[in-house]
């Protein structure tokens, strides 16, 4: 049986990677830069501020003026979310859902503790979760599993104990390398045949996620009936 369900955020319950992308875009096309492509974004997917900078840097070389880029991004995402968090299919249904049934809850996401916070609050969801653990709580940022690790010491559970929520490939293996099965809800990019390996299964919502926790419960009660 699983107890406790950790959610990423970004791309997973927030509907925030498509907006992202696109206000890159438009700040890159202010300095030059017209190339800069969903490929190249989706590299960023998942990992925390220090390997998002790295594949710019990758890409455009060492003196890409990556602060300017970052806070100019990220002032105009942090200030549109604070008017208006869009939500993935199906999260508020889940989050009832596993209140109603006393799954403990946390979050696990590459972002900082002030963000993750103000959104969480913004959205009107963070008295649903037990915790929260944030990239900048973490000495090594997902693919490493120490966040996801992490959240299985909060809330006092194993790791077999756990049911990873996660949209990229990052946080796939993050949750793979530390032995927690993970279901995936695709977002901008659908998971190599690599990462595919990897999944307890693959959903097209959060909504979903309620099927297989009763398709679960199901088969350890009938195993249970059947001692």
């Amino acid at each position: 049986m699983k107890k406790a369900i950790i959610f990423d955020m970004d791309g997973l319950m927030i509907d925030s990677e498509r907006v992202t992308y696109n206000e890159y875009v438009k700040k890159l096309q202010t300095l030059g830069y017209d190339d800069f492509t969903e490929e190249i974004y989706k590299q960023c997917l998942g990992k925390n501020k220090e390997g998002i900078c790295q594949v710019f840097f990758d890409q455009y070389g060492n003196d890409f003026p990556m602060i300017e880029v970052w806070d100019d991004v990220h002032d105009w995402i942090d200030e549109s979310l604070r008017k208006y968090v869009p939500k993935k299919k199906g999260l508020d249904k889940l989050l009832k859902y596993l209140k109603e049934n006393n799954y403990m809850t946390i979050v696990a996401t590459s972002s900082s503790r002030a963000r993750v916070n103000e959104i969480l609050k913004n959205a009107q969801i963070i008295d649903y979760f037990d915790d929260s653990i944030c990239g900048d709580e973490v000495s090594k940022g997902k693919p490493n599993p120490e966040i996801f690790l992490t959240a299985c010491q909060k809330l006092g559970v194993k790791p077999s104990e756990a049911l990873v929520l996660e949209d990229s490939e990052a946080g796939i293996r993050a949750a793979y390398d530390g032995n927690i099965d993970v279901i995936c809800i695709p977002d901008m990019k659908y998971p190599e045949s690599e990462f595919v390996c990897q999944v307890t299964k693959i959903i097209d919502s959060l909504e979903d996620v309620i099927s297989y926790l009763e398709d679960l419960k199901l088969n350890y009660e009938n195993k249970e009936g059947d001692k």
